[in-house]
């Protein structure tokens, strides 16, 4: 195999051209795909007994994949979805391999052909608006935490934000001062979008900005953390999972639902759907890429199924069911 061959190359022309110019893939694109080759090369290493920066392309063959993906499920104990989203990755760096050097075609189809695991269809869990409602009662608004939790678990459940949106917007995303504010959220693949902000998060937000001494046009993070830093993915989380445990004893079902700061989104969306908004605007508020995603709402709405019973006059009376010194990791610890 020709010294043009060697991994390092390879992934320094996929991550700073293919990927980044010629593809634009947004910083957590590249991350993801940089995590998951990591952890291939790493696998073959040990699998290998060699040196990362030791390996040769060859040596990433459809069999070394296979087995990185079973490990992954098997001892990882990843889902299908991260299994698949691990393979999305190597798939567009042996995509790339094919390209650059047509020598390695053969070696990068055979790994092509591995399929997508089909995943399972789960149950979208959402909340009733009481539940909502409970959460959002759940914080102290006596104090400065509890008034920034209130006004964090509002904007997820007003505005359908992914938790990166709503941890990434500064206060000169906002527009309270219209007639009818509303918000800017930079969505998943520069997907950007501006959603409407119901009046009591645009109180809870216009107090929260005044606690803070923070100007509409300026570019800071609304929320933060302890060290006044943006709040991050796990801090969202743990607000969340704070406000569910202090509700509980108010509405003893939230304990049975997987909370998390998602299911505010999927809340949203069935209230949505609910009220009679047709797919393609709650598609264009929630930022979903087909409408297909979107569509998984109306199927998954009984009460509006059980209601459709009712209008029908049908009546149903019967039962029911993870420092490296290696070159190659060097090279990616620098992307």
């Amino acid at each position: 195999m020709s010294e043009d061959l060697l991994l390092a190359p390879l992934l320094e022309s996929y991550f700073r051209r293919r990927l980044t110019k010629q593809r634009n893939a947004t910083p957590a694109t590249v991350a993801s795909y940089r995590d998951a080759l990591r952890m291939l090369i790493l696998f073959a290493a040990a699998r290998l007994r060699k040196k990362p920066a030791a390996l040769a392309l060859e040596e990433l063959d459809r069999d070394l994949v296979l087995a990185f993906l079973d490990e992954l499920e098997e001892k990882r104990n990843n889902s299908v979805t991260t299994r698949n989203a691990r393979l999305a990755a190597i798939r567009s760096f042996f995509h790339h391999v094919a390209a650059a050097d047509p020598a390695s075609f053969g070696v990068a189809q055979r790994v092509l052909t591995i399929p997508i695991k089909r995943t399972h269809i789960e149950v979208t869990y959402h909340l009733t608006k009481a539940e909502v409602d409970t959460l959002i009662a759940a914080p102290d608004p006596k104090t400065p935490r509890g008034r920034r939790d209130r006004a964090f678990l509002l904007f997820l459940a007003r505005t359908g934000a992914r938790v990166s949106e709503a941890t990434g917007v500064n206060a000169n995303d906002l527009q309270l001062e219209r007639p009818h504010p509303q918000v800017l959220l930079r969505g998943k693949g520069r997907r950007d979008r501006v959603v409407p902000i119901a009046k009591d998060l645009a109180r809870a937000l216009t107090s929260l900005l005044s606690e803070r001494g923070i100007a509409h046009h300026e570019p800071r993070p609304i929320f933060v953390g302890a060290r006044n830093e943006r709040l991050t993915r796990f801090g969202a989380t743990h607000i969340v999972r704070r406000a569910a445990t202090e509700a509980v004893p108010t509405k003893p079902a939230l304990a049975d639902k997987p909370i998390s700061p998602h299911i505010f989104r999927h809340s949203l969306a069935m209230k949505l759907l609910q009220s009679g908004v047709d797919l393609l605007t709650i598609q264009a508020w929630l930022g979903h890429a087909q409408v297909a995603t979107t569509h998984r709402y109306a199927t998954a709405d009984v009460e509006m199924m059980r209601n459709g019973l009712e209008k029908a006059g049908i009546e149903g009376n019967y039962g029911a069911r993870f420092r490296p010194t290696d070159a190659v990791l060097q090279l990616l610890n620098s992307i």
